[in-house]
């Protein structure tokens, strides 16, 4: 049987990135271990099946060394304020999806006579946080009134959602890669990206992470389009970022969700910390550690408080069970939030309009059947 010579260091290396151990691809691969010393070659059929199960182009593989893989846009995501290492194939995989999407949308706004979007890039880094806040309410039309009769932070999250998408924002939330059950989307990785537009401005919020922290992420990715800038994060409420434009998408975010006049309303001095955080988090739909920072940043706890409940938040959040992207409705729903109802109901559209080839619109929508197609059609009301 003919063998061919992998590269033995893109071999260790795509095994690491998929996050594969050698017990796992021993089971698969019978002479794994000694692909790796040199002892043993994998057949072609041997190679192909590894190289779809790492998500790695077949030709790496007859590289001398792993190839530099960076992110197509910005990457502004630090793990105690340095840069984190190698970006995993489902977070490249994601945003090439996305920027293909939204390739697309822009060809189809132009076709369509859609107005340019003002608000992107209309913000400075030089700009008071409260004033773009203030302006982001006014283009979104949104209150903290109006969130406050929500019951839940889920049906906050999918207003605050509702209302990106109705200024003509494209937001898209998964856990998976495309409609990939198979390959998760790593939280602790990036909690979300912008790829900033004026014609199709596309925010993707990393569905495995908790509604409330989504909230935070939405409105800093918000906060990105505003000032017009691209990029990957994995924004934290709590903590103040040493890069100047994720300091400020934090402060336009938290007051966005938090306006302190709002907060110093509200604030019971006599309450104890770690009792207040959550009934403002309950009160503003945010999470603990945003309510925790507020406090900070109104004055009304000083730094060595806010640091010590930090850690004690972080350690509770840590043993509880988060909160998931699907807690129920059916497929249709699901697809309509993966790829974003302004999307799904464009692509849907265009394709039945002539526009669109049904192929591409499987390919960007996620679906194989044209009966998936047709029945999402119906449930997004585009057809009756």
């Amino acid at each position: 049987m003919t063998t061919v010579p992998a590269s033995i260091p893109v071999l260790r290396w795509a095994a690491e990135r998929a996050n594969i151990d050698d017990v796992e691809l021993e089971r698969r691969f019978r002479k794994w271990s000694a692909w790796l010393t040199g002892a043993a070659q994998p057949t072609l059929k041997q190679l192909e099946s590894f190289a779809r199960l790492t998500h790695i182009p077949f030709g790496c593989f007859f590289l001398s060394e792993p190839p530099q893989v960076a992110l197509p846009v910005p990457d502004f995501r630090t793990l105690r304020d340095v840069p984190l290492a190698e970006p995993s194939t489902e977070l490249i995989d994601t945003l090439y999806l996305c920027q293909q999407r939204q390739h697309w949308f822009r060809e189809y706004a132009q076709m369509q006579g859609m107005p340019r979007l003002h608000f992107v890039g209309r913000a400075r880094l030089s700009d008071d946080p409260i004033m773009v806040a203030d302006d982001m309410r006014r283009t979104l039309e949104i209150s903290h009134a109006q969130r406050q009769s929500l019951s839940t932070w889920t049906e906050a999250l999918r207003s605050l959602i509702a209302k990106a998408d109705n200024a003509g924002v494209l937001v898209m939330v998964s856990s998976i890669v495309g409609s990939n059950s198979h390959r998760n989307l790593d939280v602790g990785e990036f909690r979300g990206f912008v790829l900033a537009d004026d014609l199709a401005p596309l925010i993707f919020l990393n569905g495995a992470d908790s509604k409330s922290a989504q909230m935070f992420t939405l409105a800093h990715e918000l906060a990105h389009i505003w000032l017009g800038e691209s990029g990957v994060s994995n924004s934290n409420a709590g903590r103040v970022p040493e890069q100047n434009v994720e300091r400020w998408c934090n402060s336009v975010a938290a007051e966005l969700l938090v306006p302190l006049d709002e907060l110093r309303r509200v604030y019971k001095p006599n309450t104890p910390v770690a009792k207040e955080i959550q009934s403002l988090a309950r009160f503003f739909k945010v999470s603990t550690l945003v309510a925790l920072r507020r406090l900070y940043d109104a004055g009304f706890i000083d730094e060595a408080t806010l640091w010590h409940h930090y850690d004690e938040e972080i350690s509770r959040l840590e043993t509880i069970e988060k909160e998931r992207q699907n807690d129920g409705g059916d497929f249709y729903r699901t697809m309509g939030a993966r790829t974003g109802k302004r999307f799904a109901r464009a692509v849907l559209t265009s394709t039945l309009e002539g526009q669109t080839l049904f192929r591409d619109a499987f390919r960007l929508l996620g679906v194989r059947k044209s009966e998936t197609f047709y029945s999402a059609a119906r449930e997004l009301g585009v057809l009756q």
